[in-house]
């Protein structure tokens, strides 16, 4: 673990220099990742200039749900986006090299070329929710306060272990990064929406077989007052921090599995 951690930090450090030493090229790209990620929420801003509610919820209500999925993701895409290239390793055969260093591989694959311009999409998320906070009606008790923290880290937590669970996938499909997307760039969509306005096998299957919904749906909507979905008890929102281990775990002993699999280019 420790190495891994320093192995993390030495690559990510290293890119990030290189990136820094173009710094108007590094402001442009954050600022095109910010405003790329802003037009989801103008988007939703356009329903809104349309409608007053979107499935029982007001634009302040889906500003906070849209705020917490944004910045989860963006935490967790920060960290291990670049998850999404094994599979162009895997066809090359570049990954051998990684293979080679007295590294840890998933620690050399998670800081590969280091996207310190996908602030932009935390900066805009975090700004949405900012908003959210300032606008929204919510009967603020301490349960609730403590909540705020856990559901940011714990969703960061679960999308980081969809990025490595996609990419122990890639070890088999070769060529599946966009299967991995569609649960990862994807996923975060589907959560900047509110529960009410999906089928209900569609949220069951992101509670009990995918657990996105601990990322916001469950926790947030125990923040808001309203009714758990799939009607579940209130104590199942404060179970994120627990949904994030299980799920990394899982994804650790794929991404072990994966590896393991591995023979070089043209298996």
């Amino acid at each position: 673990m420790l190495d891994g951690i320093r192995t993390y930090r030495m690559i990510s450090a290293m890119w990030i220099r290189s990136t820094m030493t173009y710094r108007a090229s590094f402001a442009m790209t954050t600022l095109g990742n910010f405003t790329a990620t802003a037009f989801d929420f103008v988007a939703i801003l356009l329903m809104f200039s349309r409608v007053d509610a979107l499935g029982g919820y007001a634009l302040p209500e889906i500003a906070f749900l849209y705020g917490l999925s944004s910045v989860a993701f963006g935490l967790a895409d920060l960290g291990l986006g670049s998850m999404e290239r094994l599979g162009r390793r895997v066809r090359d055969g570049t990954l051998d090299t990684l293979l080679v260093r007295p590294a840890p591989v998933l620690a050399q694959m998670a800081a590969d070329q280091f996207g310190l311009r996908r602030l932009g999409r935390v900066t805009q998320g975090t700004m949405v929710l900012v908003y959210a906070l300032a606008t929204v009606d919510i009967d603020w008790t301490p349960l609730k306060l403590l909540l705020m923290p856990v559901m940011i880290l714990s969703g960061a937590g679960i999308f980081a272990a969809v990025f490595v669970a996609g990419a122990a996938f890639q070890f088999v499909a070769k060529d599946a990064s966009e299967v991995q997307n569609a649960f990862t760039y994807g996923g975060t969509t589907l959560l900047q929406y509110p529960p009410t306005v999906f089928a209900t096998e569609l949220v069951r299957g992101v509670t009990f077989v995918l657990p996105l919904s601990f990322v916001n749906w469950l926790p947030a909507t125990y923040v808001l007052g309203r009714p758990i979905p799939l009607g579940l008890p209130d104590w199942v929102a404060f179970l994120s921090p627990l949904v994030a281990v299980a799920c990394c775990a899982l994804a650790g002993l794929a991404w072990r599995a994966g590896l393991r699999s591995y023979r070089s280019t043209g298996s």
